[in-house]
C-alpha cells in the first residue's frame, strides 16, 4: 500500500489512529438486505475484511462497529472477530461515536471511520481521518479523506485496515510473516 500521494497531515493522522470504526450496511456488506421467506434477515460478510480486523487487533488498534441496524448476525461477525466495541441501531451515528469517547480512552485525534452513507457524514468529518468506498453516496465520498478502491462487502475495509497499518510502518512485517 503506497501512501506516497497522501498529504503529510493525513499520513501523520493514519500514523495516529488507535480506534478503527466501520459501519456494517455498505461497509463489511455489500448493502443489500436479504431476507428469508420467514423475514429472518441474512448478511454475507468477506473473509478479507475479517482479517484486516484480526490485523489491526494484532497490531494494538481497538475496533468498534456502529451501525443503523439492528442484527443478530452482526453481533456473532463482531464477536467472531473481537471487535471491541459494538453499538448496534444508531441511526445517530456521531452521536453513537460521542458516547464511545466518553466511556474509553479514545478521542477524534485516535479515530478513523470508515461509512458509506448520509448516516456516517457527521462521523466521518468528526475523525482523524474519514474514509468511504466507491459505490458510497457522492456526498461522503466527497467529504472523506480516502476512498477504497473495492466496493463495501467486496475488501474495502480490508483496504481501510491495511491503509492504516501501512502508515503506522507495520504492514510490511506482516507481509513478511506470510512470505
Amino acid at each position: 500500500m503506497h501512501l506516497d500521494n497522501f498529504p503529510t497531515s493525513l499520513r501523520e493522522a493514519l500514523s495516529n489512529i488507535r480506534l478503527a470504526v466501520f459501519d456494517v450496511d455498505g461497509i463489511l456488506t455489500d448493502g443489500r438486505l436479504n431476507f428469508l421467506a420467514d423475514g429472518r434477515e441474512v448478511k454475507s460478510f468477506h473473509t478479507l475484511d475479517g482479517l484486516g480486523i484480526k490485523l489491526l487487533h494484532r497490531c494494538g488498534i481497538e475496533t468498534a462497529i456502529i451501525t443503523g441496524r439492528r442484527s443478530p448476525q452482526v453481533e456473532q461477525r463482531a464477536e467472531a472477530l473481537g471487535i471491541t466495541y459494538l453499538r448496534q441501531g444508531r441511526e445517530d451515528k456521531l452521536v453513537a461515536l460521542d458516547e464511545l469517547w466518553q466511556t474509553s480512552r479514545h478521542n477524534a485525534a485516535d479515530t478513523a471511520y470508515i461509512g458509506d452513507d448520509l448516516p456516517d457524514l457527521a462521523a466521518i468529518r468528526a475523525c482523524a481521518f474519514g474514509a468511504c468506498v466507491p459505490n458510497g453516496h457522492p456526498l461522503v465520498r466527497k467529504e472523506a479523506d480516502w476512498c477504497s478502491s473495492a466496493a463495501g462487502g467486496k475488501g474495502a475495509a480490508r483496504e481501510f485496515c491495511e491503509l492504516i497499518l501501512a502508515a503506522q510502518g507495520k504492514l510490511s512485517a506482516i507481509y513478511d510473516e506470510y512470505r
